[in-house]
């Protein structure tokens, strides 16, 4: 039950990895200060701003805005801490408010991972004030504790740090808004450049994706194809593997800073016989959802790497008894008579015995995966969480990009009742293609050609609706093409949601219509880029993120057509234009070789549960579960409504 609180009332908190949620009528400026038992600011470096935003255990926004979210592990905290006071300012910028009297009072709400609200506060009877400390969190008899605060400063931010007795707060307030004011605010994301940066609009705000991380080079997703030598991506599909019995770098790709990031919570001391309990966001990250990301990952190595074991010892008892019985059968006495059959039987004993080792070793690392994804998987913010997942109910459009999105489950043979969430790196590096063909594999093959289709529209769409969903409003935009209209059913809930950037293109003309305004997009782009006057792109050019979903292909596409295609899957994701293709490859292969490309540059997934991806450590064939909503659920078209009211008013 969620407690309201009332200026000075306070709340025991259940538990301590937590995110406060605030919610104001105009943009405000959100940090945090760290006490010692004495409620004393050390020093600079236990406050958290938008020009410093991480501290062990806690993060905030680089950015000023109307909402946001802050992440606080408190096991994470330095063990001197024994206060966390969130504070709230408003932003000296032209046209900003003053004081937070002439603006909605602000809602502040401290949630567990999962959505669920804790405790609530509103913080009435502000007049003058341009800073307020909104709440602390703090620790008493062992306990952690909430207390509503709400004391203002018609000072500013620079009183309010005076106030908890900061050295040099006049200097420090001056330099957070600054950094406000340089730009580390923003309101829509400008397109990237190839180098990993942003592009942005004649007056434009811009900065990095995901609250202001630097970008690196892009990197490739870690599963794809299984390729041959004759077929193999002129381009890389996975990071190197590790050498042998080597860790798994699960350094952040886009992070220039070589602070290493704080360590992971420990987890609950294992008691004698038993395996240590499992513990969610329990790996090396900077933020939880990171924490939440390199645990994900982890988790997939651990199932490969004891399904890699497992086969291989049964490889080895295979071999062993084969090796036996031809030994047996070589000497002409046992091949008839009892001692022939007693060495059989003997040899088969062992390969069972060895077999049944095996099974045991990796019954037991499947039983403690099985464990740790009870835990994990209730505590994936929603990016990462599947359709089924409660999250969903408690979703408001986030104020900042994901690190990564979900895109369906991993499983094998060995472990089907085992699944791994299937995470890829946003913003997107590769377009995707959405195999509808009968003949992509044995499932498809039992699936009929009008159901495929449909399948395999209904996957992009929500492939698609979980992309609005993650992104800030209005920074990412999907359009379609649909030559000849078969997919008005499966498009229904963008279209009546009204989330798509234009109406389904239908015919050539449609087709020629998009095609032609997303190439001028990338062309403009890039000129840009070439020219340094990322300040000279023109008004009407939407900077958001932009999807291209194309169903049917080849129908309705002419040979300039496809040129066009081509180019934007190949120039199109370094500039913020991303492809989604639902096609038979079978159909597409009318053009011949022109194409092979294009395949092979795409991540192809498939409608229908199919083992076609493969794993850079252990080449293991993954099968891959597209995702799907719960039956009779309409978690899809209220998700929907909720970012189109956002798109409408510009904020959650």
């Amino acid at each position: 039950m969620t407690a309201e609180l009332v200026r000075g009332q306070n709340h025991t908190l259940p538990q301590t990895r937590l995110e406060i949620r605030v919610s104001a009528g105009a943009p405000v400026v959100a940090g945090a200060t760290l006490g010692d038992e004495h409620g004393t600011v050390r020093g600079v470096e236990w406050i958290a701003h938008p020009g410093s935003p991480q501290l062990p255990g806690l993060e905030v926004s680089r950015q000023a805005a109307a909402e946001h979210r802050l992440a606080v592990d408190l096991d994470a905290l330095p063990e001197a801490v024994h206060r966390v006071t969130v504070l709230l300012a408003l932003p000296l910028e032209a046209g900003s408010p003053t004081r937070f009297g002439t603006v909605a009072s602000p809602f502040v709400a401290v949630t567990g991972l999962d959505g669920t609200e804790i405790a609530t506060f509103t913080l009435t009877g502000l007049d003058s004030e341009s800073a307020v400390a909104a709440l602390e969190l703090y620790r008493r008899q062992g306990a952690w504790k909430v207390r509503a605060v709400g004391q203002g400063y018609a000072g500013g931010l620079a009183a309010m740090l005076a106030d908890q007795g900061v050295a040099g707060a006049a200097e420090l307030a001056g330099s957070i808004q600054e950094a406000v004011a340089r730009g580390l605010a923003r309101s829509v994301t400008p397109p990237r450049t190839p180098e990993g940066g942003r592009v942005t609009h004649a007056g434009g705000p811009g900065a990095p994706q995901g609250g202001g991380r630097p970008h690196a080079a892009p990197q490739p997703e870690p599963l794809d194809e299984p390729t041959s030598p004759s077929s193999a991506p002129t381009t890389p599909v996975a990071p190197a593997p590790p050498s042998a019995g080597g860790p798994i770098d699960y350094a952040h790709p886009r992070r220039q800073s070589t602070a290493p990031p704080p360590p992971p919570p420990a987890a609950p001391p294992a008691q004698p016989g038993r395996p240590a309990t499992p513990v969610a966001g329990d790996a090396t990250g900077w933020s939880m959802d990171e924490r939440l990301y390199n645990q994900v990952w982890g988790m997939f190595e651990d199932l490969a790497r004891a399904t890699a074991a497992y086969r291989s010892a049964v490889d080895f008892a295979e071999s062993r008894m084969d090796q036996e019985l031809e030994r047996t059968l070589s000497d002409p006495r046992s091949r008839i008579g009892g001692a022939g059959d007693r060495a059989r039987e003997q040899a088969r004993a062992k390969r069972d015995e060895l077999t049944g080792r095996a099974r045991e070793a990796l019954d037991r690392d499947l039983a403690q995966l099985a464990a740790e994804a009870a835990v994990v998987e209730p505590a994936l913010p929603a990016a990462y969480a599947g359709w089924d997942n409660p999250v969903w109910h408690a979703y408001r459009v986030p104020m900042e990009i994901p690190m990564a999105l979900r895109i369906g489950d991993l499983h094998l043979p060995e472990s089907s009742g085992m699944s791994i969430p299937l995470l890829v790196r946003l913003p997107l590096e590769r377009g995707m293609w959405i195999d509808s063909g009968r003949t992509a594999s044995e499932a498809a093959a039992l699936t009929g050609t009008d159901q495929l289709r449909r399948l395999a529209m209904e996957s992009a769409v929500l492939h698609a609706a979980r992309m609005l969903a993650v992104y800030p409003p209005n920074e990412f935009s999907v359009h379609v093409i649909d030559p000849a209209g078969s997919a008005v059913a499966a498009l229904a809930p963008l279209v009546a949601a009204g989330v798509l950037a234009s109406p389904p293109a239908y015919g050539p003309g449609g087709v020629s219509s998009v095609l032609a305004h997303l190439t001028r997009r990338v062309d403009l782009v890039q000129m840009a880029i070439r020219a340094g006057a990322a300040d000279s792109l023109p008004p009407d050019l939407d900077p958001a993120e932009q999807l291209l979903i194309v169903n049917d292909f080849p129908h309705g596409f002419d040979d300039r057509a496809v040129t066009q295609l081509r180019y934007l899957a190949d120039e199109g994701p370094a500039v913020g234009v991303h492809l989604m293709m639902v096609a038979d490859r079978e159909d597409a292969s009318a053009y011949g070789p022109v194409l092979d490309p294009l395949w092979r540059s795409l991540l192809r997934v498939t409608p229908v549960a199919d083992d076609h991806l493969a794993d850079p450590w252990v080449g293991h064939a993954w099968t891959y579960e597209p995702p799907v909503t719960p039956p009779g659920s309409r978690v899809l078209e209220e998700v929907l409504e909720r970012v189109a009211a956002a798109r409408r008013t510009g904020h959650r």
